[in-house]
Parts: structure tokens; sequence; C-alpha cells
């Protein structure tokens, strides 16, 4: 044993070199779903601090969990939480989901907190777990640390109304629409309402050259997903667990009794 980390390309690189991605959204605090989802084949894992328990040290299993099987984690952030990005960074997160990203002045911040200078503003540290505790030189951490991935929410129509600057933002990677959340700020419209806001900001992403991230419910809306230039499908888990469980406990019925939910994920169109 070296102790020296096994050369692997990011998720950033693999997204650069035209890569479709697929992750698992995990809100439950455990590192057998974490490598579960690794076992099975899954390219990265997001973990979710905001809907989820912000719990640092929880977090630190998972992603050692997820490191064993060279899985990449990215954790979800709550809304302006510079303090605890820095912390999931520092624990070896490969990026950070920021949620809530209104505009171009929210895009900066959330580089801000993620990447250090000159791009952003996170405090350095080699002798975090993100540096192998110190056994890392500061310029070989400072060049790992540039694939750090980005990805900003979008969530409101006035976030949507400023697609175009929110891509634009210099250190934004991907966009991913939150259909729950934009539903409930246009006061629950049709589904046509929201997938129109939604292909809206799929169309700027593209534009800037940045990558799409969609949140899917099934292998169906995946493959959808895919079709149309999707670069990292994101499973609702807790969606495809409870689905899971509710087919076997009420076999030949559930699909009937239990209508899926509508807001689960985006029904991509051209």
């Amino acid at each position: 044993m070296t102790g020296r980390r096994a050369e692997r390309r990011s998720l950033k690189r693999r997204l650069a070199d035209g890569e479709r991605l697929r992750g698992a959204l995990l809100r439950l605090p455990s590192e057998t779903l974490v490598e579960m989802a690794c076992v099975a084949g899954f390219d990265y894992v997001v973990v979710d601090c905001e809907h989820g328990p912000a719990d640092t040290a929880l977090l630190q299993h998972h992603l050692t969990a997820a490191a064993a099987h060279g899985v990449d984690v990215l954790v979800r952030v709550g809304t302006a939480e510079p303090a605890l990005a820095l912390r999931c960074l520092d624990l070896g997160a490969a990026g950070l989901v920021h949620p809530h990203v209104d505009d171009a002045e929210d895009a900066r911040r959330a580089v801000a907190a993620t990447h250090y200078p000159p791009l952003g503003q996170r405090g350095f540290a080699t002798y975090s777990r993100a540096g192998r505790f110190g056994t890392v030189p500061p310029g070989d951490h400072l060049t790992a640390a540039r694939d750090t991935l980005v990805v900003a929410m979008v969530e409101t129509e006035r976030a949507c109304a400023a697609a175009d600057e929110i891509a634009a933002t210099e250190g934004v990677d991907a966009i991913l629409v939150g259909p729950a959340d934009l539903a409930a700020d246009c006061g629950f419209p049709g589904r046509d309402v929201v997938d129109g806001l939604l292909h809206g900001v799929h169309r700027a992403a593209r534009q800037a050259g940045r990558a799409v991230m969609t949140i899917v419910p099934d292998a169906d809306a995946a493959r959808a997903a895919e079709r149309t230039g999707t670069g990292l499908v994101l499973f609702n888990m807790t969606h495809v667990l409870m689905e899971t469980m509710r087919s076997l406990a009420a076999p030949g019925t559930a699909g009937a009794a239990h209508p899926s939910p509508t807001l689960d994920g985006p029904s991509p169109a051209p």
C-alpha cells in the first residue's frame, strides 16, 4: 500500500468526453444504500443534505462506501450554505448541487462556495479527507479540485427567466430543474406549463455548453431524457423504492390504486 489515490476520470471529464451518466439520488442516510447503488453500476450518487439529514459524520460514511467502489458522490447542500459546502468538499465530495439558484449572482455565490481561489472563495486545506490527510502536495490537491462539479438548481419562474445568465456563469457545469419546487412556485399549473419552462432552461444550458441533469422516476423516463441530450440522469430512489414496495405489497393492483406522482421527474420532450 503506497497511500496514493488511484487515478480515475472525474465526472466533469467524463461529461466533457460526451458520456451519459446515471446516478442515484439518496435522501435516506444509509451507507448500505450507497454501496448497493455502486454495486448496481451507477456512475455517481447524490446524497441529499437539503431535504435529508445534513449530518457530516453520516456523510463521511457514505463517501467512504462509495470511494471503495470508485464511485463519485455529489452532495446537495441547502440554499446559500457555504459552511456546509466547505465541509462536504473537505470530506471528499466530487461536487455540489446548489438549490434555488435564481439569478447570476446566486450562481456566482454557488461557484465561490465550491471552488478555491481565484475562481472561488473555498478555504484551502490539504489535511482533510479530500487532501488525503495532508499527504497530497498542495499543488496536486489544487489541480484535482478544479474537477469539482457545480450543479445549479433552477426552481422558480424567476430562475427560468434568468436561465441564460445562470448557465453562462463561469464555473457552473450543469443545470438541474427542480420540477416540484417550480410547480409550487407557479401555483401548480398544468404539467405542460412546467414542461415548457423546463425545456426552455435545458435549451439555455445546452447553448452555454453546460450539461443537463434531470431527475427521473424510472427507466423509461431515463431513456427519454437521454434521447434529448441529458448528460446526467438522476433516479429519485425514494420514488423507485416506494413504487417497488407498493407493487410487492399489492401485486397487480398497486398501479391502479396508487397512481404515480406527477412531479417525481419531468417527461422530457424534444
